[in-house]
């Protein structure tokens, strides 16, 4: 298991403790959350959360009946996975799973592809979860969009800055992203349209792509809107009847593709 030292120490650092349970990136969790409750089969079914963080997906599917391993290469995210009731956390790499072929009913990879430069690496993960799923299970993965650093620098005004700009359309151009300003970030950016080619080339049916946040990840008053409970419903059920418009996929700061194998 391999893991670059710098995207270790920036997840050992705890930021994924609270990332999506506040601000604007709740919009990202809560979106998640409706487009797997959707695809997902019915509890009891098995699922693998690969690179699951510190359980925040794992949490509500493990209270929703579901049977649910996380499997993580960082050492805090499987210490704090472990201690959520009726969830199970171990070490391991999305590109070297430690199931047996076919053992769950749906396969989620909700962050390895972040940090995954190399596509050959992508593709391998893609084909691990694969392996992992029995026929007829569901496997998801998710997405940051190939614009979303141009995006987001700009709405938080970080774009002012020649570093931070240089590296938002270094981004933009070959999908790697080395944050000057978040040290430790490195990620990887996809285009809406790869996706599709990753998916093919690990064996896989071609997905569904959902745009997650749509473009309302970048209104200045959406914590406003994810504060109150009826404009919260509004909001989602807008980014619900758009997530799939081609047009507009790589606006969403993330994407989701799922697919039944």
């Amino acid at each position: 298991m391999i893991l670059d030292p710098d995207v270790l120490g920036y997840y050992e650092r705890g930021g994924e403790l609270t990332r999506l349970r506040q601000g604007r990136n709740r919009l990202e969790f809560w979106r998640t959350r409706d487009v797997l409750r959707r695809t997902l089969p019915p509890p009891p079914a098995r699922v693998l959360d690969v690179g699951g963080g510190t359980g925040v997906h794992a949490e509500w599917l493990a209270a929703g009946g579901y049977d649910v391993e996380l499997i993580d290469p960082v050492p805090l995210h499987v210490t704090e996975a472990s201690a959520l009731p009726g969830v199970s956390a171990r070490l391991g790499d999305a590109r070297d799973l430690p199931v047996s072929d076919g053992e769950a009913d749906a396969a989620l990879l909700l962050g390895p592809l972040y940090h995954l430069p190399e596509r050959a690496d992508r593709v391998r993960a893609l084909a691990e979860a694969r392996r992992a799923v029995r026929p007829g299970g569901v496997v998801a993965a998710a997405y940051i969009s190939r614009y979303a650093a141009v995006h987001d620098t700009i709405y938080r005004g970080l774009f002012l800055h020649e570093d931070q700009r240089a590296a938002a359309y270094r981004a933009f151009q070959t999908g790697v992203m080395i944050s000057p300003r978040t040290e430790g970030f490195r990620g990887y950016l996809h285009d809406p349209e790869e996706i599709l080619g990753e998916f093919a080339d690990a064996g896989l049916p071609e997905p569904r792509r959902y745009g997650l946040e749509g473009a309302f990840w970048l209104y200045g008053d959406v914590d406003a809107w994810l504060d109150d409970d009826g404009r919260r419903e509004l909001l989602l059920d807008a980014a619900r009847r758009l997530e799939s418009e081609p047009s507009l996929l790589g606006v969403s700061g993330h994407l989701l593709a799922v697919t039944r194998v």
